[in-house]
């Protein structure tokens, strides 16, 4: 069964790039998201906390981003992008569970 040029066009767009560093996410819109759906669409306090745990862990994942592996971090990075808020303190949490499974 031949596969029409669309198809093939179609099918490379689904692929996600891992680069050699941390990707880059909206942190402020998913600490949004994420404390108007835990916290009945209040902020203040609760977002900055949000901010900061992420800022964190995007620090330490820079640091050592290198310790894991590159098929480790290309499917932690792809889980991020399902559900439209990705966030640094999850990401970190799927590398580091990669190692204990080890």
């Amino acid at each position: 069964m031949p596969i029409s040029i669309s198809m093939i066009v179609l099918s490379s767009q689904l692929a996600m790039p891992v680069a050699d560093g941390v990707p880059k996410f909206d942190i402020a819109r998913s600490c949004k998201l994420d404390v108007a759906a835990t916290a009945g669409l209040s902020v203040g306090q609760p977002l900055k906390s949000c901010m900061s745990d992420e800022q964190k862990a995007k620090q330490q994942l820079a640091s050592g981003w290198s310790k894991f592996s590159a098929p480790r971090r290309a499917s932690c990075v792809s889980q991020e992008g399902i559900g439209g808020t990705p966030s640094y303190v999850s990401l970190q949490t799927c590398l580091q569970m990669g190692q204990w499974l080890r």
